[in-house]
């Protein structure tokens, strides 16, 4: 049995993953069913960067707040600290399969709750309630595929749940472009999440615990039944002795520690220097995760396409399947290339890359704002009494698009047609003077004005992704299963995790205050400064661990002489 942190998968696992589940596809219902698990977590995550688009069309108070706009995003996450938080304690209490029922339960119900939800603070709740299903899913998944999979090829199994949560980001996008035209909209695309957590939840009701946790709690027989249905007979008892080994020496690693409870444990954690520089690598690894700006791609990947320039739903929808999937792609790439590069080299190089890409997209916003299309008089006059209150008619100050959209009132910018660069109208931002725009073959800018760079700022986004993805999208997990002594490996794993979502929660509830006080350019390259501080501290303070066991890793923390920029060579023999 594999213990401390989750295995990672090479070429040949995947091979003989494929061989081992088509002759015995009970593996692969076990690991399918519990990874519906991370495509909800992935779906959930990925669904309000396009309902949000809608919400603000329906509820005129969110399109007028961007807190508001922000609180309904980051609500989930607030939600994924609780539950995460929560995860681990239920994961021992409870055992990880009732875990994942609950949390199918708390997905079903704010699915629902969000999709009836009559005014935004009722989205809001169904949004926590998703949150905390997330944090849960996030952590208990990936853990019971771990404890419920053949040994050999249990890294490629738990690969497929990484895979599952992008590949969930990647059906949001599909799900959210497949409602555009539907009555109703958002309320489609936040509620059709309950349906795989319903199909999860009737199927975790046939699937056993996980035999890890059932040996844990004097529960042998039922262990060793399970383990005759996941190896073959004639491995069966070496794979009962390997756990029974495993379980005796966690416990006396965990009675090394002391049994003052969680305070106790966390001052024995804090007195060791093995753990501090564990903690220091691990933590800076999450964080700088969430601080170059990710989630404020991923949750907000459609209005930044508007902010380039394309002004309909659908356009801004389509378009932003392309960093979905690119975001998919890069978990495959980071399978190849995590244990060949090295985990350390790996986030180093993806973090050249996302600075250069961040300049490049602060360069192609600011270039987009200088050659923002004027506000016409004559354009605005067209429309009547439907001109910005803010925009005075033969006043000596010439006014762009820009300026319109960052009035005080309320305004919105009409663009000129056919030729959307000349001089378009400046006009109150209501339901009657959009359709008004519409009615005359124009098109109607809330969040970005017209451009020619659109095309720059996609293809810069995409090459973010690409950068990000592979690099630190996965590393910084490998990283945290990897860093701490197993005896503190829960612990340890929980703070940095809740530093994780604590970093996604201040870039998620920040990021359209950010573009609106500083605007998208410097927001941009804001992003872009702090990356090149994570690429400082990274290297400094994170050691490289591939090729390491967890015992090395320990030896490498406690040495004297440690220096995280030097590479450390292996002191025992490949298995």
């Amino acid at each position: 049995m594999v213990d401390g942190g989750i295995a990672k998968a090479d070429k040949t696992e995947f091979k003989e993953c494929l061989s081992l589940t088509w002759k015995q596809p009970y593996i692969l219902r076990l690991a399918l069913s519990a990874g519906i698990g991370g495509l909800l977590f992935g779906y959930d995550t990925g669904v309000i960067s396009g309902a949000l688009l809608y919400i603000r069309d329906d509820f005129k108070e969110v399109e007028k707040s961007t807190v508001l706009q922000e609180t309904i995003v980051s609500m989930a996450v607030a939600g994924a600290i609780i539950g995460a938080a929560l995860g681990g304690w239920m994961n021992d209490k409870w055992g990880r399969r009732k875990s994942i029922i609950i949390a199918d339960v708390l997905f079903f119900a704010g699915a629902i709750v969000m999709a009836i939800a009559p005014v935004p603070g009722v989205i809001i709740l169904g949004r926590i309630f998703v949150g905390i299903g997330v944090g849960m899913a996030s952590m208990t998944a990936p853990l019971y595929i771990s404890e419920a999979s053949p040994a050999r090829i249990r890294g490629a199994l738990v690969s497929m749940n990484g895979l599952l949560i992008t590949g969930g980001q990647f059906l949001s996008y599909l799900i959210n472009l497949a409602f555009t035209k539907a009555p109703g909209t958002w309320r489609w695309m936040l509620g059709v999440a309950g349906l795989p957590a319903l199909v999860q939840f009737l199927l975790m009701l046939s699937l056993p615990e996980s035999p890890r946790w059932l040996y844990r709690k004097g529960r042998k027989e039922e262990a060793a039944e399970i383990l005759g249905k996941i190896y073959p007979a004639d491995e069966v008892k070496s794979e009962i002795g390997a756990l029974r080994r495993s379980v005796e020496e966690e416990i006396a690693q965990e009675g090394g520690v002391g049994e003052e409870g969680l305070s106790g444990k966390l001052k024995k954690a804090l007195s060791s220097t093995v753990v501090l520089r564990g903690l220091a690598a691990g933590i800076i690894s999450q964080v700088a995760q969430q601080f170059v700006g990710i989630n404020s791609v991923m949750y907000y990947s459609p209005t930044i396409v508007q902010l380039a320039g394309f002004a309909s739903n659908s356009t801004a929808l389509a378009l932003s399947l392309i960093t979905s999937g690119l975001n998919a792609v890069g978990s495959i790439v980071s399978m190849y290339f995590v244990d060949r590069a090295g985990r350390r080299r790996l986030m180093l190089i993806s973090l050249v890359g996302i600075v250069a890409c961040l300049a490049v997209l602060s360069g192609i916003f600011f270039a987009a704002a200088s050659h923002s299309p004027l506000v016409g008089e004559k354009e605005t006059q067209f429309f009547g009494n439907a001109t910005c209150s803010d925009y005075k008619i033969g006043s000596s100050i010439r006014w762009k698009c820009t300026d319109c959209l960052k009035a005080a009132a309320d305004c919105g910018f009409c663009a000129s047609t056919p030729n959307k660069l000349q001089p378009g109208a400046c006009l109150t931002s209501n339901d009657l003077t959009k359709d008004t725009c519409h009615t005359n073959h124009r098109e109607w800018y809330t969040q970005g004005c017209p451009s020619n760079f659109g095309w720059l700022a996609l293809i810069a986004l995409g090459a973010y992704i690409i950068s990000y993805s592979p690099g630190m999208g996965t590393v910084p997990w490998i990283i945290n299963s990897e860093i701490y002594p197993l005896r503190f490996r829960g612990l340890c794993g929980g703070i940095a995790a809740v530093s994780n979502w604590g970093a996604n929660l201040i870039v998620s509830q920040s990021f359209l205050s950010l573009t609106q006080a500083l605007g998208t350019a410097p927001t941009f390259l804001l992003f872009g400064v702090v990356s090149m501080f994570a690429f400082v501290l990274i290297f400094f303070v994170v050691p490289e661990t591939k090729g390491l066991q967890f015992e090395e890793v320990e030896s490498m923390l406690e040495d004297k002489g440690y220096k995280p920029w030097k590479t450390r060579k292996r002191t025992t023999p490949q298995p």
